[in-house]
């Protein structure tokens, strides 16, 4: 059983996730976070047992923070194709407060890389989801639900870690915004004739 963390240690944890969004994480120690954070290295012991499980305790709080903003996002949203932009819309918003420092550490470290890989599979169902619910309503046409689905997670997956981002020349939110006109002109019903 997990102990409530104290109003302080919520701080904490609060101040380090900014830190970690800004910076990034592989180059700190537990002595440069003490003294950032000022505070003592049995207070970070105290929230984590080493600087790799505060690591994957940040990363997880900021995945798990980000997912459900977007939820209270898209919450009251009926029209799918509003859902699915507005989904991608807050995914862009969120990544934006991560620098490519960040990102790169939790690519380059096996745990926290496990917890985006996590993320990045929720958000392909969330889609799939949506597309399916499309389907089933006749918003959008007959398609491989799942194939679009994991499309749309590998693009994200490209845009989280800057691949796609930096091969374009274009901003995450530039990417998602073209992500979900890809998706939702795709999935249209009805083809205009040229």
């Amino acid at each position: 059983m997990t102990r409530a963390l104290t109003q302080r240690q919520a701080e904490l944890l609060t101040r380090l996730e900014t830190l970690f969004l800004n910076e990034g994480f592989g180059h700190l120690t537990l002595d440069d976070i003490a003294g950032r954070l000022r505070c003592s290295k049995s207070t970070l012991y105290a929230l984590a047992g080493s600087k790799e499980q505060l690591a994957v305790r940040v990363v997880g709080r900021y995945f798990k923070g980000a997912a459900e903003r977007i939820e209270r996002r898209i919450a009251g949203l009926d029209d799918v194709r509003k859902r699915i932009g507005s989904y991608l819309a807050g995914a862009a918003e969120e990544l934006n407060k991560a620098s490519a420092a960040f990102i790169a550490d939790v690519s380059a470290f096996p745990p926290t890389r496990a917890t985006y890989e996590r993320n990045a599979r929720a958000a392909a169902e969330r889609i799939k989801a949506f597309i399916q619910d499309g389907v089933q309503t006749h918003v959008f046409r007959e398609v491989h639900a799942t194939l679009f689905a994991e499309m749309a997670g590998l693009l994200i997956e490209s845009i989280q870690t800057g691949v796609l981002t930096k091969r374009a020349g274009v901003s995450d939110a530039e990417a998602f915004t073209a992500l979900g006109e890809l998706l939702l002109d795709g999935l249209q019903r009805e083809r205009s004739q040229k």
